[in-house]
């Protein structure tokens, strides 16, 4: 069944942060609107602009005001992509949310298997068949993913891989402290602990045409091991308590 005549869920918000993302965020919002629209009863996209130098609410707000689904929320200055997301999911107010993220790296053709899959099901999460990203953030993306499940078990094959859908249920249940790059560790480390049901599956990821990636950075990638520190620990305290 093609993609525009197979309605798979009735309420949906489409979560994406964007950071200086002007010359893919447009592109992004139009597959939104033009890939997943038909797929749902009710469609919301919204897109959290973090503090961009950019044109990238420029661009959002054009769009916005010719369609009410879009809608910005913009930082006023950079706080970090886990800011980014935190702020985008939980400002949600659909059944359903997924968040990407808005570099066109991802796209939408296992979303349908998603919706489907989300049936009987808390959380769908995606595990990056091959990553389009230089060897260094693969690198450190595997080993990421390989200490946090060491840490909490197994939380997930591809922790960061920003395409996940899930019930709404979660966040109303669930809070997240981290806003830097430990927020999917710590969001997936919860999501379990409170009982949800998860399974993963493979996506594509493809190479990045514009714009640049800021999370390799090591100010970003020292915060995340101390991150990733003080959650073992407050967990710990949490348990005790």
């Amino acid at each position: 069944m093609s993609m525009d005549r197979q309605r798979l869920a009735t309420s949906l918000t489409v979560s994406l942060p964007a950071y200086n993302e002007e010359g893919n965020i447009g592109q992004m919002v139009d597959r939104v609107r033009n890939e997943v629209g038909p797929l749902v009863d009710d469609l919301e996209i919204i897109v959290v602009d973090d503090g961009s130098r950019d044109r990238t609410a420029e661009v959002v707000e054009g769009i916005a005001r010719q369609d009410p689904r879009v809608r910005l929320i913009r930082h006023s200055v950079n706080q970090g992509y886990g800011a980014a997301v935190y702020t985008g999911v939980w400002s949600a107010s659909k059944d359903l949310i997924f968040f990407t993220d808005s570099d066109l790296q991802f796209t939408f053709a296992e979303l349908p298997e998603f919706l489907k899959r989300i049936d009987g099901i808390d959380m769908v999460i995606g595990w990056r068949r091959t990553r389009s990203d230089p060897w260094y953030r693969r690198l450190f993306g595997n080993g990421w993913s390989w200490l946090v499940n060491l840490l909490f078990g197994h939380t997930a094959r591809d922790v960061d891989c920003a395409y996940k859908l899930f019930r709404r249920e979660v966040i109303e249940r669930i809070d997240v402290a981290s806003r830097g790059a430990t927020f999917s560790a710590e969001f997936l480390v919860r999501a379990r602990q409170a009982g949800f049901r998860v399974i993963e599956l493979p996506v594509n990821h493809h190479p990045r045409v514009a714009g640049k990636q800021t999370g390799a950075r090591p100010e970003v990638v020292l915060r995340a091991f101390r991150e990733l520190m003080q959650l073992r620990n407050q967990l710990r305290r949490e348990r005790a308590a």
